[in-house]
């Protein structure tokens, strides 16, 4: 199977889809390019901005990607190629750019609200109850996952013979570990987030402030990332897994409080660059690579391998392929940031609806990259290591496959092609976290609402609210695994993106509009994830993880609710409109 064949099949559906199958969502939801979005109507300076839709764009796909459409397949390739690829190729068509599409289409038209004031409105006070709750669960169950990967992955050492490499002749800095002589891969991509994360503001200042042409502040931003990894190769930054926790943790503690305009916007724009990059290396080596013959070699089909470490290909590898087919934290970003940003209302669909096809061809090139040129031994001792003493590293995993197909693909030295693959996952790691601490804070900040009559002053406080974010996801990530957290982590976000789908379909049926294209992933995806939280509950008890067990039944019993209010809105709405069909 030549990869150039895979890779050219997936982008032609993922064109035709975004040519086509938009504009029929489009049709369905009532576009309206004249209409007045709440990024114009309620613009503040600080969160409704209107902004340039390629630098809206920029933001939302380098958070809606970060390290999970590349995660994800890393991990899942285990079931085998094909059915990653399909799930990866038709559940991002037909579920994950909807997905995302209406949700941010949704939550724009309804004044920049979030899902779960939407779901105040569709389904009631307790809708909006336990969309709060379960959200609060997931983002931090999410940032929990991606600070876990981040530091241990920042901290990466790789024999140098399994680079290609020996001692002195690499600009690796090394260490010995039991007499073998490792390069320090993690230390460079530490240095670069560094660096990138300090000049942000500076970026920030001259866009905003400014108004600096885009072509140069493309310029610019290249120059950063490009400065960022040679200052890295120079002086690379080695610090343990635990106070890497606590450096990112304080950071996006300050990150989530100040305006977006300042660190969160310039940062996603310098690291969409690097992102930008990779995609384009990843494809040009596979287009190289595959005009040279180049096969995937990894087995087409492991089910029996992938069941005994991640459980049945179904419901397992649908939740662990999140990011790259389906995410619920997509609606996160698209009714809590994004859209609050969009000047035109057709953007909605052209940044929704396209970023996740961009980030579903991503997620192929992941596989592709894996199933080409890492040996498969190899990809298991990394990801799947026997040894319960060694820990899962998945961004390593996928680096060194990089650096690999980068070198076969264009010459580019394998250790430098694998640090700037570290490097590619840990820029939007970090940036998933800036936002999703900040969407959380907005979270927070409308339960105490609820909880209070009237919240005390403290308790409305951004510092608060972010500290609370922060101190739980530091607490979950530093006493689990990663590869224990990012199952669960997994199927919460698929359900959230039911929950979701579910909200838009209830708004949509209100309006007697079709929602077919929503209602029909919507059940599937409980369906799955609801089956899968009872698979990795029954694991929980057996380990006897008290954290996890708890976690899983809170998102059974909000799951339940939800889906009791949508069936209940839904039947009530029908049997009031006689069984008429809802309008066009």
């Amino acid at each position: 199977m030549n990869v150039l064949v895979v890779l050219v099949a997936a982008a032609a559906v993922f064109a035709v889809a975004g040519r086509l199958y938009s504009r029929v969502v489009a049709r369905s939801l009532g576009e309206d390019p004249g209409r007045e979005t709440p990024a114009v109507a309620l613009c503040d300076g600080r969160d409704y901005v209107p902004t340039k839709r390629y630098v809206v764009f920029a933001h939302h796909f380098s958070t809606i990607a970060g390290a999970g459409p590349i995660l994800g397949p890393t991990m899942a390739v285990l079931y085998g190629f094909v059915p990653a690829w399909l799930w990866i190729v038709l559940g991002g068509v037909f579920i994950g750019a909807v997905h995302d599409y209406t949700t941010l289409f949704v939550s724009m038209r309804e004044g920049g609200r979030s899902m779960a004031e939407v779901a105040r409105r569709t389904l009631g006070g307790a809708g909006f109850n336990l969309f709060i709750s379960f959200t609060l669960v997931m983002i931090v169950l999410v940032t929990s996952s991606f600070l876990s990967a981040t530091s241990i992955s920042l901290t990466s050492l790789w024999p140098l013979a399994k680079i290609g490499v020996r001692e002195g002749e690499t600009f690796l800095k090394t260490a010995v570990r039991d007499g073998v002589v490792m390069g320090r891969i993690g230390g460079i991509a530490s240095t670069s987030v560094i660096f990138i994360t300090l000049m942000s503001p500076l970026l920030g200042f001259l866009l905003y402030k400014k108004k600096l042409r885009a072509a140069y502040a493309y310029v610019l931003a290249a120059a950063i990332c490009v400065g960022s990894v040679l200052l890295g190769i120079s002086f690379p930054v080695t610090m343990t897994p635990t106070t890497w926790m606590i450096v990112i943790s304080v950071y996006v503690l300050f990150a989530a409080g100040v305006p977006v305009w300042l660190v969160l916007q310039p940062r996603d724009f310098i690291n969409v660059q690097i992102l930008y990059g990779g995609i384009g290396l990843l494809v040009v080596s596979l287009f190289s690579c595959g005009l040279q013959g180049l096969e995937v070699t990894m087995p087409r089909f492991n089910l029996a391998e992938g069941a005994a470490n991640l459980g049945l290909v179904w419901p397992m590898m649908f939740i662990t392929i999140a990011c790259g087919a389906i995410s619920g934290f997509h609606a996160l970003v698209g009714g809590g940031t994004t859209c609050k940003q969009l000047a035109r209302e057709t953007d909605a669909r052209r940044v929704g609806y396209n970023a996740m096809l961009l980030e579903s061809l991503l997620a192929v090139c992941v596989l592709l990259a894996l199933g080409a040129v890492l040996a498969f031994s190899d990809y298991k001792a990394i990801v799947w290591p026997a040894d319960p003493a060694v820990r899962s590293n998945p961004i390593l995993g996928f680096s060194l496959a990089a650096g690999r197909l980068f070198h076969l693909g264009l010459g580019i030295p394998v250790a430098l092609g694998t640090v700037f693959g570290i490097l590619l996952v840990e820029g939007f790691v970090v940036t998933t976290l800036d936002s999703a601490v900040r969407l959380n804070r907005y979270l927070f900040e409308e339960m105490w609402s609820i909880v209070f009559k009237k919240a005390p002053r403290f308790f409305r406080h951004f510092w608060f609210n972010s500290g609370l974010s922060v101190a739980l996801m530091w607490a979950l990530a530093y006493s689990n695994a990663f590869n224990t957290l990012w199952p669960i982590f997994g199927t919460a976000n698929q359900l959230l993106a039911a929950m979701a789908l579910l909200t838009v379909s209830a708004w949509l049926l209100l309006r007697r509009r079709r929602n077919w294209f929503t209602l029909v992933p919507a059940v599937f995806m409980v369906v799955t994830t609801l089956v899968s939280l009872g698979i990795l509950l029954a694991g929980y008890i057996r380990k006897g993880n008290a954290v996890l067990i708890a976690a899983d039944l809170v998102l059974l019993a909000l799951a339940a609710g939800v889906i009791a209010l949508f069936l209940k809105t839904f039947l009530g709405k029908r049997a009031g409109a006689g069984g008429a069909p809802a309008a066009a």
